[in-house]
């Protein structure tokens, strides 16, 4: 064999090695399945993340489920079609009441508001009695379990025997209050927003109710739910996702630039009087952090929902189990 042949195959040889060492280094990145409502606001957060390829950064490949209903959610992260949803405290404590083992981290804080026409009359929550009120979500909605509460405790009416309520799907509610077919709504904040852009009023914001009974208005809702299990044995690969959600969530708070790219998403494009009440009230219920003290502010919230949704809410949970709130990314 001639010298220059050996060399020809020597350094064949060390190119396939190099390229086989590089493949194996190189090697997929694990993907974290997350389940969302296709129209939901949480896909300006998602979008966002992966426009930052904040993903890549975190060492995992995100890919985003469109699901067509709440129902839809919580069937895929039972049946492990995906590995996290979006959904509230309520429902994982709940879950785990029932045998599940289900636990989430926080997303954003509870927000929304009682929306009024302004020829309604209605100035205080007293003024309720005798109107209708149109509610998404039905009849164990969580803004209208606070409502109620909220009446109960600071003006003593039970709003349930001195109202007219209409429940509806969120679109229809709205169509309902811009049609005069009722006096109020209680709506999910992104359409609550829709509706201040176009004239009307917010009596009170279920923040405002929370903290005028001494409960912490910064109480999250809303949190990523996955299996606790399949949790702890992916520590390092859920940690990089709520990581990645956090970092997204500090840009959405701070750079106005990246709402921009969410305009047509938002359905905004031509509207910046829309746009504008959309992005404020979403960055108002921003959760850049997990804090110990949310835990406890849930619980107390809890304990207020469940006297007055009771079962129909809550199920047979009486209190809010430790696990509910996924402790381990606090460590």
């Amino acid at each position: 064999m001639s010298k220059i042949l050996k060399i020809f195959f020597i350094c064949s040889g060390l190119f396939f090695l190099s390229f086989n060492l590089f493949a194996v280094s190189e090697s997929p990145l694990k993907i974290v399945k997350v389940g969302v409502l296709k129209w939901g606001t949480a896909n300006w957060e998602l979008n966002t993340l992966i426009d930052k390829k904040l993903d890549n950064k975190h060492k995992y490949k995100l890919e985003v489920v469109g699901l067509g209903s709440k129902t839809a959610s919580s069937t895929a992260l039972q049946g492990g079609e995906v590995n996290i949803i979006l959904t509230d405290f309520i429902w994982v404590n709940r879950q785990r009441s029932e045998g599940a083992n289900f636990t989430l981290v926080p997303h954003s804080f509870t927000v929304g508001g009682l929306i009024t026409r302004p020829e309604s009359g209605i100035k205080s929550i007293s003024d309720l009695q005798g109107k209708k009120i149109g509610i998404a979500g039905g009849p164990v909605d969580k803004s209208w379990i606070i409502l109620q509460a909220y009446a109960k405790q600071k003006f003593g009416i039970d709003l349930k025997d001195s109202v007219e309520t209409v429940f509806a799907a969120p679109a229809v509610i709205n169509e309902q209050i811009i049609e005069g077919n009722v006096d109020a709504v209680l709506n999910f904040w992104h359409y609550n927003a829709t509706l201040k852009a176009a004239g009307m009023d917010e009596l009170i914001s279920v923040k405002s109710m929370l903290k005028e009974m001494d409960l912490d208005s910064n109480t999250p809702l809303l949190g990523w739910a996955f299996d606790k299990e399949w949790a702890d044995n992916n520590k390092e690969l859920i940690t990089s996702f709520l990581d990645s959600s956090y970092a997204t969530k500090k840009i959405l708070l701070n750079n106005m630039k990246a709402w921009e790219k969410l305009k047509k998403k938002m359905k905004a494009e031509d509207n910046d009087k829309l746009f504008i009440s959309l992005r404020d009230a979403y960055k108002d219920g921003i959760v850049s952090e997990f804090k110990t003290e949310f835990i406890n502010s849930a619980d107390k919230v809890f304990t207020l929902m469940s006297s007055i949704g009771g079962k129909k809410l809550v199920g047979d949970a009486t209190t809010l189990d430790p696990d509910t709130f996924w402790k381990a990314y606090l460590e």
